[in-house]
């Protein structure tokens, strides 16, 4: 292998090494919350599934209160004021529904953008999301390794034995890469909350072991659209809330499978 694909290598191994660095972020977690202590569930879903996740929690909550309904071509629909509620996140998604607005639209009305967004600061700040200048850093520093190697190999004009080598060599920093790459952005002390959570709070067999309105917003926060087919399959499905359906209903217990079984808790407005 040719002298000079090292110094490319080298090149590939600084980025990685750089992003990594960017990449982590020091938890406050002894600045903050006690262990016992509960996260809305909107934040919890913004850090399980992102604006998308956070978006459904909220409705999940306004539902409750009647405050929104399903509408026609699996759309959501305002039915009325917001209730009693004071949750950043329930008011900008309730107040961009000046129409009726199938999910992907909803989250990404300046209304509900806006909220998720300070709510997402405020995660960053807590050390449960990483900085998001620093992401694109770490991640736009990551993408180029690979290129470093191309480019290296090609600029040396490596052949046979010596391409083999260069591309050997490169393998190690281009797939160390690749996993970085694959890094959410929550860091490590959210994901240590999230699986704390789901430890202390298993998704039930039966809907009707929860008959508390805030537990089955935790449960959506935390399960996703296993918990929405569970709690509310007609809001859920009629709402167009569910990513796939069908999946979803295949990975349900035997004894939860079949026609829908009606309101559950919070799934009556619907």
């Amino acid at each position: 292998m040719p002298t000079v694909m090292w110094w490319f290598i080298g090149a590939a191994c600084g980025q990685l090494l750089l992003a990594a660095a960017l990449l982590r972020t020091r938890s406050r977690e002894s600045e903050g919350a006690r262990p016992d202590d509960v996260p809305p569930p909107q934040a919890l879903a913004l850090l399980r599934g992102g604006r998308r996740a956070a978006v459904i929690v909220a409705l999940v909550a306004l539902h409750q209160r009647g405050a929104v309904a399903a509408g026609r071509k699996h759309t959501i629909r305002a039915n009325g004021g917001p209730g009693r509620t004071l949750d950043p996140v329930q008011l900008g998604v309730h107040g961009a529904l000046h129409r009726a607005f199938a999910l992907r639209d909803l989250a990404l009305r300046p209304e509900a953008r806006r909220a998720v967004d300070a709510l997402r600061r405020e995660l960053r700040g807590a050390g449960l999301l990483r900085p998001s200048r620093r992401l694109w850093a770490a991640r736009t520093l990551l993408g180029c390794v690979p290129l470093t190697v191309a480019v290296g190999a090609y600029a040396t004009a490596a052949s046979g034995t010596g391409l083999a080598g260069a591309l050997a060599a490169g393998a190690l920093p281009v797939l160390l890469a690749m996993v970085l790459l694959r890094l959410p952005p929550a860091t490590r002390a959210a994901r240590r909350l999230l699986t704390g959570l789901r430890e202390r709070y298993p998704l039930p067999a039966h809907r009707r072991e929860v008959t508390d309105g805030w537990l089955v917003q935790l449960y959506v926060a935390l399960y996703g659209d296993a918990a929405l087919a569970l709690f509310l399959p007609r809001f859920s499905r009629d709402g167009g809330l569910l990513d796939r359906p069908g999946e979803v209903d295949r990975n349900r217990p035997p004894q939860e499978r079949g026609p829908d079984p009606g309101p559950g808790p919070g799934d009556a407005a619907g």
